[in-house]
């Protein structure tokens, strides 16, 4: 199969092109259009197509990882939205949990609050009622059919866009919300309609409003967004699947994501776990960070044996509002190459988080940036090669980048390669207390894993970083400049199913929790049926959230396939116990616990990207020397100039080790090995760094 990955971020548009038959793969980068992101993307793959001789009607699947979503919530650009929900229960969003994001500040900000997605004027209540009776739900007041009539006639009227119905106790008996939304359908299509119980049917009203109201604010642009793409693809002659990453790590059909948006709001970040995932089987690694820098920020996740680590039912949130859709654990911060140096009102040498972004970018681009950011720092060491920036394809000026830099220098009264080292300096400690965030503080290590280097900026800083952190090795992938545009070709499609059901250890109900997870692994595998795989495409995984009797948050534990009993039932409890153990480091083995969730995930096996063969083009040291250039790096506790050998990544030997300094010149980023460090790269272009961290 023919499969184009292509992920937009920030700065640039990344797109690979592989051939699951032939092996044959390629890869492309261009400027980021965003006024329509689709514009970039769809030109994006014809040049790439162009450039290589690719019948673009011959394409299988397009997949794509996104920001809209995100974006939107980020920068509070969404749609005018409203809120139909139970009488009495008007205010759910704005009280929340009378929880303080940060409890001692008598400052600080509550976004639900200051920054609603639903302002107070457009939640309007009926009269309605659920209400649950031995565990079961009921109709205790009927729902108000010409109430609701009145409140959608205002809606329109006041120009909503995006109409949200949250009703109580949905999660166990959807009826009114369905019956509300078909009144829409019927009578006022105009309007984007988001119930909860489709979006997110789990306990919580505030989390689960929350989440559906997310959905509803994001859920016009991004619809918008993906009918605009799909014509543009269908000009283009590329009439294929279009397969969007979710924050999962899996992929849905477009169908599915313009109706629940809510589901990408990690999209990107998600594809570039994946990516460094795929690096990490390449070279026979299990345990990594994941690294992946960008033009505006780093992401950071965690890989161990057992897969990629995911965001628990407290901890998931985007922009501050709790969002109760599965994510993969990704921790992000303004830090990356568009990122700006200046000096603060205190007089404190700073470095983002604010970004230069893609228009007009960092000085050296030339498109009006005054501005000193990392990626200037980086050209004025000479660790960026002006005549190869983008394969020699973008013109980059290092005279601009000096002068920003320069203008710096002035204010804080030190030398020019003093304040550029300076820039990386800070934003490399600002990027490894990140990563001690998301590893010491959470018990693990970081000197027992291997860094991933990822995204345009990572292969140029990941080295410093691993040797502040102690990290003995770095894994730059083959293609990392476009991690996340490749993790997008090593995913399956994946749909999620969750029930509420509160059930004790203590009366475990077996009959039920096998009845329920048929009905549920039934739903899924027919959601993959119809999406088009059969049977022996399909996997189903089992997940319970879980918490000891009385505690206010779950743990998500794995439950085994199959018929459950009180043979193996014992499993459950102690797999509950061991994960409680780990992730807070005790566990109580005689008090009792609550199954709060019961969920099934749904896996449709997609054609994935095979392993890249660079031994072909390999030669010598000798041949890859493109030139010899002075580059500024710190050794001995000083800052000092080395002549540094420039490489060509495709004319490298395999298996031969050299060492650094070095820059290590490709398509999709620059590579930087730091003096007293070692590197080698394998036949499927993974170059492995020795650190000199602990090993």
């Amino acid at each position: 199969m023919k499969l184009i990955g292509v992920d937009i971020g920030g700065t640039f548009t990344d797109v690979i092109y592989t051939d699951t038959e032939t092996g044959v793969s390629h890869i492309h980068k261009t400027p980021t259009t965003t006024q329509d992101p689709s514009i970039g993307m769809v030109s994006g793959i014809t040049e790439l197509c162009n450039r290589f001789g690719i019948d673009q009607k011959q394409v299988d699947h397009v997949f794509h990882g996104t920001t809209i979503a995100t974006n939107a919530a980020l920068e509070h650009k969404g749609a005018k939205t409203a809120l139909i929900t139970t009488e009495g229960y008007r205010d759910i969003l704005q009280i929340g949990r009378h929880q303080r994001p940060e409890n001692y500040s008598i400052a600080q900000e509550i976004p639900w609050q200051d920054r609603t997605m639903v302002e107070r004027r457009y939640r309007r209540t009926v009269p309605e009622r659920v209400a649950v009776a031995d565990g079961k739900p009921y109709e205790k007041v009927p729902l108000d059919e010409r109430a609701v009539v009145g409140i959608l006639d205002g809606f329109k009227k006041e120009g909503v866009e995006s109409v949200v119905i949250g009703f109580l106790f949905s999660y166990l008996d959807p009826a009114h919300e369905d019956r509300v939304k078909e009144i829409i359908r019927e009578n006022y299509p105009e309007f984007y309609v988001t119930t909860s119980a489709d979006i997110s049917p789990q306990f919580r009203e505030f989390e689960r409003f929350a989440t559906a109201s997310m959905n509803g604010f994001v859920g016009p642009k991004m619809k918008g967004y993906i009918e605009s793409l799909e014509t543009r693809l269908n000009e283009a002659g590329i009439d294929c699947d279009l397969l969007i990453m979710t924050s999962n790590g899996g992929v849905a059909n477009s169908a599915t994501i313009a109706r629940k948006p809510v589901m990408t709001l990690l999209s990107g970040p998600a594809a570039g776990v994946l990516g460094g995932q795929w690096a990490g089987k390449l070279s026979n690694h299990e345990r990594l960070i994941t690294f992946d820098v960008g033009g505006t920020s780093a992401d950071i996740g965690i890989v161990t044996e057992n897969g990629f680590s995911e965001s628990s039912s407290g901890d998931t949130q985007i922009a501050g509002y709790p969002v109760q859709v599965p994510m993969i654990d990704i921790y992000t911060i303004g830090a990356g190459g568009g990122s700006i140096a200046y000096v603060d009102a205190g007089g404190a040498f700073q470095v983002g988080p604010q970004s230069a972004g893609s228009f007009p970018g960092p000085a050296c681009y030339g498109r009006g940036g005054k501005l000193p950011t990392v990626t200037d720092a980086t050209l004025v060491l000479g660790r960026l090669d002006s005549d190869h920036f983008l394969d020699g394809e973008m013109d980059i000026y290092p005279e601009k980048a000096a002068r920003a830099v320069q203008e710096l220098a002035d204010e804080l009264d030190l030398g020019l390669y003093e304040t550029a080292e300076g820039i990386l300096t800070i934003v490399n400690n600002n990027m490894a207390n990140a990563i001690r965030s998301r590893t010491i503080q959470k018990g693990y290590d970081p000197r027992a894993f291997s860094l991933a280097a990822l995204g345009g900026g990572g292969p140029m800083c990941s080295v410093e970083v691993a040797r502040i952190l102690g990290i003995p090795e770095v894994i730059i992938p083959p293609y990392p400049g476009i991690t996340s545009a490749t993790g997008l070709l090593t995913t399956d499609l994946k749909y999620d199913a969750v029930q509420t059901i509160f059930m004790s250890s203590e009366k475990a109900d077996i009959a039920f929790l096998n009845q329920r997870f048929a009905s549920l692994e039934e739903e899924i595998a027919a959601q993959l049926q119809e999406a088009g795989f059969e049977t022996g495409q399909i996997s189903l995984l089992r997940f319970f959230d879980c918490r000891y009797v009385g505690q206010g948050y779950e743990l998500r534990i794995s439950v085994a396939s199959g018929v459950i009993d009180e043979s193996n039932i014992e499993d459950i409890w102690n797999t509950f116990h061991a994960v409680h153990k780990r992730e807070y480091g005790h566990s109580f083995l005689n008090n009792p616990i609550e199954i709060v969730n019961m969920r099934v995930t749904g896996v449709g096996e997609m054609p994935k990207i095979g392993d890249p063969d660079f031994a072909e083009g390999s030669h010598s040291l000798e041949d890859a020397l493109v030139k010899v250039a002075p580059a500024w790096f710190r050794s001995g506790g000083e800052l000092q100039s080395f002549d540094t050998p420039h490489y060509a990544k495709g004319k490298l030997p395999i298996d031969e080790s050299f060492a650094g300094p070095c820059i290590i010149l490709q398509k999709d980023t620059t590579s930087v090995i730091p003096p007293e460090c070692t590197a080698v790269m394998r036949s499927n272009g993974s170059i492995i760094v020795k650190t000199g961290g602990v090993e």
